[in-house]
């Protein structure tokens, strides 16, 4: 049965998976879990990063054979939410890790939107989520 306490992981395709990992390691702070090259024909390489212990990890997967998927859109989000002002310094070490902060209408009001390297977005939003309205 599917509940609150289950692990949840959020995959999608890279382009580089070295770009990708200074962005969330470096930049943002999170851990490397697991980390492996493709071992034969039909495999991804794999790079899942996280917080120890969290009840989520990001899985980012690259194609040796080239095939990225489709393109991202403003609206593939990746949300943060901090529960208070977006530190300065945090999006200084995205930016400076290979993101680019970026315009965006509704999450402006509320946080920071900084597209990583594969051009998805990372929006640290400064409000807690509320689980009652979920």
């Amino acid at each position: 049965m599917a509940g609150p306490e289950n692990h949840v992981r959020i995959a999608r395709p890279s382009r580089d998976l070295a770009a990708a990992r200074r962005f969330y390691v470096d930049g943002l702070g999170l851990s490397v879990l697991y980390s492996a090259a493709a071992g034969g024909p039909g495999e991804h390489d794999v790079l899942m990063v996280g917080w120890p212990g969290g009840t989520w990890h990001f899985e980012l997967t690259r194609d040796p054979a080239g095939h990225g998927g489709p393109a991202p859109t403003a609206d593939d989000l990746f949300v943060l939410y901090l529960g208070g002002p977006v530190p300065e310094d945090l999006v200084e070490a995205l930016l400076a890790a290979g993101g680019e902060r970026v315009p965006s209408s509704y999450w402006d009001k509320c946080g920071v939107t900084v597209m990583d390297p594969d051009g998805y977005r990372l929006v640290l939003c400064q409000r807690t989520w509320d689980r009652s309205k979920s």
